[in-house]
């Protein structure tokens, strides 16, 4: 059997909204790696377009569940090309919130604890982004909310007890 090369196709400008709609339509059918796909074309051609870098971001943490590596990565590394601080806390706080849910639903013996660490990590950056957006805004607080009844419904998330004891010893 030969090996066959496949060049990926450049989209033209004129079909960028159109492919950022498919892009959201995938996320919203899971599936992330689509989404993803589409999203990488589209920045290719416009490298600032800010709706695909966020679709883009949200379609590279729905894979979480599927592991981290390099998908945590990458979404990071996008969040530094976002325009202003209250989204780049934002996203990044919708990342850990993601990160902290896809370690809790491992049901490890430390899964807890992982979970409640990026859970609180979250908790930060919904609030420091909070204190940035206009009061029409309150995207940073209603995921704030839901990562506090997140930590109330699942007593298993909860601080390692070994820092405890570390702490108290301080």
């Amino acid at each position: 059997m030969e090996n066959v090369e496949h060049l990926l196709k450049k989209l033209a400008r004129d079909s960028i909204p159109e492919a950022v709609e498919k892009a959201h339509r995938y996320r919203l059918l899971n599936e992330p790696l689509e989404a993803e796909s589409i999203c990488l074309d589209i920045l290719e051609v416009e490298p600032d377009n800010e709706e695909a870098l966020v679709i883009l971001i949200l379609a590279l943490s729905d894979q979480f569940v599927n592991g981290l590596q390099p998908m945590y990565r990458d979404a990071i590394t996008l969040i530094k090309k976002l325009p202003d601080e209250y989204s780049k806390l934002y996203y990044e706080g919708v990342i850990c919130e993601r990160r902290g849910k896809a370690s809790h639903r491992l049901q490890r013996p430390t899964s807890g604890h992982v979970a409640f660490e990026w859970l609180q990590k979250a908790l930060s950056l919904y609030e420091r982004a909070s204190s940035l957006s206009p009061a029409e805004n309150a995207d940073a607080d209603l995921r704030w909310n839901t990562v506090v009844r997140i930590l109330e419904r699942f007593p298993e998330i909860r601080p390692d007890p070994a820092e405890w004891t570390q702490t108290f010893l301080e």
